[in-house]
Formats: structure tokens, sequence, C-alpha cells
């Protein structure tokens, strides 16, 4: 076996898996919220990056405010779904929810469609291009700038929501919503910026996603790998979401590599039946106890 070949799938796959997790961040914020399992966050994350390709493309702004604008556009979009479809829909079954977040992914697909047509395009290279090597094993400096960058930005997410007043006012709400309410605690709000939050990584996502692959309306799909990473690490945790997220991401480099491209999201998907089967709140979830 080539052992230096190995090595480099796995770092290629740990950079995949910081984008996921990354990504998961946005589920988990809104499920530890608003207890809603938003499927539309590949739509979300695709959105954002069409955003930053029409301010790069067709109004030509610096990269670095074209960055700043779609991370705050990302944050707005994800406001403005839970103030308009969310927020009413809270206190009606679980599925009715979750099937208005299904009806969105299609309806953000058709809008970029119309807007920007269903061909792909390919974003303004702003990453670095000069080889990268650990040791004697090549990384793509996209891969790696991507890892550091997501690396950054979860740290920086859990560091703030343990420190932050918002932070703490999220997880009571997790936890408790009416002993939340009681204690002052302005739930309505925190399902708001829960929203706002995860827009934003998302829109961050979406522009290291389309930096290294390309943007098509497609590519809300990767949503998919995003999902299975949340619900085997537990969809209640930041640090199971970066977790799994990694594994899942190593697990796609290695199956895509020696088995082939359309064998990932099967091996994907069987790895959540069988995690789902063995522990069905995630590796670190929280177990909840149901009394008949």
């Amino acid at each position: 076996m080539d052992w230096l070949f190995l090595f480099e799938i796995i770092l290629s796959g740990l950079g995949s898996g910081a984008l996921l997790a990354l990504t998961g961040i946005a589920f988990v914020l809104i499920y530890k919220a608003t207890k809603v399992l938003n499927l539309a966050v590949g739509e979300m994350l695709m959105l954002c990056a069409y955003f930053f390709f029409g301010m790069t493309a067709a109004l030509a702004l610096p990269i670095w405010l074209a960055i700043i604008l779609t991370v705050i556009g990302g944050g707005i979009l994800g406001g403005v779904i839970e103030r308009i479809l969310i927020r009413p829909m809270l206190g009606e079954s679980p599925i009715s929810v979750f099937m208005v977040t299904v009806g969105l992914s299609s309806v953000l697909i058709g809008l970029v469609e119309f807007v920007w047509g269903s061909d792909p395009a390919t974003l303004p290279n702003f990453l670095p291009t000069k080889p990268i090597f650990i040791g004697s094993a090549y990384v793509s400096p996209k891969i790696a700038v991507s890892f550091v960058v997501a690396t950054v930005l979860i740290a920086a997410f859990l560091i703030v929501f343990r420190t932050w007043r918002g932070g703490v006012a999220l997880r009571a709400t997790a936890t408790d919503q009416g002993a939340a309410f009681s204690c002052g605690i302005n739930v309505p709000a925190v399902f708001s910026v829960s929203w706002i939050v995860a827009g934003m990584a998302a829109a961050g996502s979406g522009i290291l996603i389309g930096s290294i692959g390309g943007i098509s309306p497609t590519m809300g799909v990767f949503g998919l790998s995003v999902l299975v990473a949340v619900i085997v690490g537990g969809l209640d945790s930041i640090a199971g979401a970066l977790v799994a997220g990694l594994a899942i991401g190593v697990v796609e480099a290695l199956v895509g590599t020696y088995m082939g491209g359309e064998y990932k999201l099967l091996v994907t998907f069987s790895i959540l039946v069988v995690a789902l089967m063995i522990r069905p709140y995630g590796l670190f979830g929280t177990v909840e106890i149901e009394r008949l």
C-alpha cells in the first residue's frame, strides 16, 4: 500500500470534513433553539455562493467586500426565513415544519436557476495556488486554506456560545423553552439569532465550497452529507458536528478514491443507518427519556 498517497487522501478528507462541520453548525444552532430540522441549509449555502458570484463577477466588487456582504446577506436570509416561514409554524407538528424547509429548498433552487441559469459557474480564484506539503505529502492549497478557515470559525463559534450572553440564552432555550421564558429570556429573539447565525455559517461554507469545486444549482446536495454528519454526531451538539464532520469527510475521501465517487453517498448513508441503530441520539447528542 502507498502510505503517502493514503495520508494525502486523509488530509484531503479532513479539509472536506471541516467544511461539513462548519455547515453542520447551521443545522445544530437551528435545532438546538427551535427543534426544527432545516433541510434547506444546503440550498441556503448554494444561494449565498451565487450571491458572492454575482457581486464579484457582475458588480466587480473587491473580494474582501464581497465576502463581508455575503456573510451579512446569509444572516439576513436566515432571519427572513425564520420570521416569515418558521415562526408562524411554531406549535405545529414537527413534520409540518420539516416539510416547509423541504419546500423552501426547492424554491431556492428555482430562484437561483431563474436569476443565474442552470449552468455551472466558477468563482473568482482568490485562494492561494502555491503547493503545500506536510512532510512529503501534498495538500491542495484550497483544501488547506478552507480547513484552516473552517477550523478558526468553528473555534470562534464554540468560544462565543460558551461565553457570550446570547450563547447562554441559546443553551437555556435549548434545554427548556418554558423555563427560559420564565427567567426573562426573549425566546423568539433567540430563535431569530439562531437562524441569523446559521445563515452566516452557511454563507461562509458556500464561499469556501464554491471556491474549491465551483457552483451550480445542485451544489445543495452537499447538505445531505452534512445532515448525516450532524445526525451521527448528535443534532444538538456542536462538538458532535465537528467530530462526525471530520470523520465523514475522511470516509467520503477514501471511498471516492478507492471505490468511485458514485459510492460516496451509499457508504455515507449506510453509516447513518448503522449509527441510528446503535445510538439513535448520536455520538454526543442529548439522550431524551420519554415516559409513556
